[in-house]
C-alpha cells in the first residue's frame, strides 16, 4: 500500500484482485468529479476481488512535458519528480479510471499534465519498438461532468483519452458523462446520478 498522502486505497480482503485506479484531475477532493469517482468505485467493490486506489493528481509535483526529446530515445522522462511513481502505477493497473471536470470544453490542467508525461511511453512503443505486454486485456474508463450542455462538450476528453489508452496499449471503453451540474455538490445531491455511477461500476466489475 502506498502510504503517501495523495493516494488512498480501498480493498476487498481477496488474492489476485482486480486493481482499478482511479486518477481524479479535479482541484477539488469532493467536487462533482470525484463524487463520480467514489460512486464507481463503490460498484467496482461489490463484486469480491476488485482494490481501489485514488490518485490525486492536484496534490501532486509533476512539471508539464517540455517537449525536451529528451525520452524519444530512451522511453525515460528526464524529470525526477512524482510522475515516476505514476508511470508505474499506471502499468500495473488492471482498470483506469481518468476522472476530470470538463473546463472550457478541455478536461482540468491537473489531468493534461498526467496525459502529456506519457509521450515517454509514446516513445517506448513507437520509436523503440517496446510494446507494453499484459496477461490480460486492460481497460481505460473515462468519467467527466460539465455545468453545461454542448454538443461537443466532450469530444476533447474523448480523443485525449483514446490517444492515452492507444498508447498505453489499453480498451477505451464506454464512458460516464454528466451535463448541467452546476454547483459543487450537485452530483451528490442527485441519488439518480451516483445510481448511474454504482451501476456503471457494478456492471464493469462483472465483466471480469
Amino acid at each position: 500500500m502506498n502510504n503517501v498522502s495523495y493516494s488512498d486505497v480501498v480493498q476487498n480482503q481477496m488474492k489476485n484482485q482486480m486493481h482499478n485506479l482511479f486518477i481524479l484531475g479535479s482541484p477539488r477532493k469532493n467536487g462533482n468529479s470525484a463524487t463520480m469517482a467514489k460512486a464507481v468505485a463503490d460498484g467496482l467493490l461489490q463484486t469480491k476481488g476488485n482494490s481501489v486506489e485514488n490518485i490525486y493528481l492536484n496534490d501532486m509535483n509533476i512539471r508539464p512535458c517540455q517537449d525536451c526529446g529528451g525520452c524519444l530515445s530512451t522511453g525515460n522522462c528526464v524529470f525526477d519528480d512524482d510522475m515516476a511513481s505514476l508511470y508505474t502505477k499506471t502499468d500495473e493497473a488492471d482498470r483506469l479510471f481518468f476522472v476530470s471536470p470538463c473546463y472550457f470544453y478541455a478536461m482540468s490542467a491537473q489531468i493534461k499534465v498526467y496525459i502529456d508525461r506519457f509521450q515517454a511511453r509514446w516513445a517506448r512503443k513507437y520509436l523503440l519498438n517496446q510494446v507494453p505486454t499484459a496477461k490480460h486485456k486492460r481497460t481505460g474508463h473515462l468519467l467527466s461532468c460539465a455545468a453545461t450542455d454542448g454538443a461537443e462538450l466532450f469530444t476533447g476528453a474523448i480523443l485525449s483519452i483514446k490517444c492515452l489508452c492507444d498508447t498505453l496499449d489499453i480498451s477505451y471503453e464506454e464512458p460516464l458523462f454528466f451535463r448541467k451540474v452546476e454547483s459543487r455538490n450537485s452530483i451528490r445531491n442527485l441519488p439518480e446520478h451516483i445510481a448511474s455511477c454504482e451501476l456503471y461500476g457494478s456492471k464493469i466489475a462483472s465483466r471480469s
